[in-house]
């Protein structure tokens, strides 16, 4: 089974007919045209298409890496976001934040335009309320919140059982 990061590229580059598309060509369908991601999603899916040297760039327009004629599309096709929005994101978060919990309390920030202060009192509390780590409180809020967070679970038990092992 191929991945759905190869399916969507096989899918775009077949539903165009072109060989080589320009960002705008990939970022507007899946946006717009078929509704799969925002439009910050899908320039985040050419990030990680050409991370993962799914798509290569060459003079300024997008090609995939493999044969798309030997992928075969599903009926019913739709990517889930897991496909790219996950490990590479909180990757990135981390690079700018401390530690998990810092990263889930600015992400609850961003979509509830709290300050990730008030959140970081807001995990503290319930973590002491409800006798859990800082990372799983953290975890409560967001989905109280109605993040969809379930790209930090992995990082969140692999801090759990670090800080168990010290």
């Amino acid at each position: 089974m191929e991945s759905e990061a190869k399916i969507t590229i096989a899918f775009l580059f077949k539903h165009s007919g072109k060989n080589e598309l320009k960002d705008s060509e990939i970022y507007l369908p899946l946006s717009i045209e078929l509704d799969w991601f925002s439009t910050k999603e899908a320039h985040q899916f050419v990030k990680y298409a050409l991370k993962q040297k799914l798509l290569i760039r060459k003079d300024g327009l997008l090609t995939p890496s493999f044969d798309i004629k030997n992928i075969d599309i599903p009926v019913g096709f739709s990517p889930t976001k897991k496909t790219f929005v996950s490990v590479d994101r909180l990757e990135e978060e981390n690079n700018i934040k401390n530690n998990i919990t810092d990263t889930i309390a600015h992400r609850i920030g961003e979509k509830t335009n709290q300050d990730p202060e008030d959140i970081a009192d807001e995990i503290k509390q319930v973590a002491l309320e409800k006798n859990v780590f800082p990372e799983v409180a953290s975890l409560l809020i967001a989905r109280g919140h109605d993040i969809v967070i379930e790209d930090a679970f992995e990082p969140v038990k692999n801090e759990i059982f670090r800080e168990n092992e010290e």
